[in-house]
């Protein structure tokens, strides 16, 4: 990925004055993340605090902003293996969106950013179990068991979108790196809807899986609603 962002010189064009980003394409219903490179060193700011938009989910549902509050934890940057990082960005929101039947569905997400790892979690309340979903999820899709719920953890790619900000054309894009996924159901039982953590790195290397299973340890038991296996 390009993730230096040039800075102002002599001579210049216009295809260099660009801005690197990634979109996060796969997961379940096509979900996409965008994230972009804040390109600073850590301040003597504390960790980034969630900020999250107005929720139109009734209370019964997980929303963005307790969700935000799950994965924003101060140990994220050690779960990660980074523990000299800390937060950057942290938010969260939350929607019901129309189905092909007229239903609507609810579900909720949080992202937060550190320097070097992105990380987000979902929370889907559709009829879907996950048993059986590692055949949908491609060749590195396998079935296991977290926290005494069923679980499948998958990879995909990443898409490098570069914009450019200095010229005609929109921008361009490309394959970028591997994000890591674990989809794990809601209740022990698999009776519908899901939560799904994924990790991917600012620099297109591999996210450590382990890291992806200590963070799920760690966020899934304080998200409201939670049920043990």
């Amino acid at each position: 990925m390009g993730g230096t962002v040039p800075g102002p010189g002599k001579g210049m064009n216009a295809a260099a004055q660009a801005v690197a980003a990634v979109v996060l394409v796969g997961g379940i219903g096509g979900a996409a993340w965008a994230w972009g490179e804040t390109g600073g060193q850590p301040t003597d700011r504390g960790p980034a605090t969630c900020s999250h938009s107005r929720e139109d989910l009734p209370a019964e549902y997980v929303s963005g902003a307790q969700l935000c509050e799950a994965l924003n934890r101060p140990d994220l940057p050690v779960l990660l293996g980074t523990p000299g990082e800390r937060a950057e960005t942290a938010s969260g929101s939350g929607d019901r969106t129309a189905g092909a039947g007229g239903d609507r569905t609810a579900s909720s997400q949080a992202t937060v950013t550190l320097k070097s790892h992105s990380v987000k979690v979902t929370a889907s309340y559709d009829r879907l179990p996950v048993a059986g979903m590692a055949g949908l999820l491609g060749d590195t899709a396998r079935e296991q068991t977290v926290l005494g719920h069923p679980a499948v953890l998958y990879s995909d790619h990443t898409i490098a979108l570069r914009i450019n900000l200095g010229g005609a054309g929109g921008g361009s894009g490309g394959p970028g790196g591997i994000a890591r996924h674990l989809l794990v159901a809601r209740d022990a039982k698999d009776g519908g809807g899901s939560y799904e953590l994924v990790v991917w790195r600012q620099d297109d290397m591999v996210p450590d899986e382990a890291a992806l299973l200590r963070v799920a340890e760690q966020v899934l038991p304080t998200i409201p609603g939670w049920t043990s296996g």
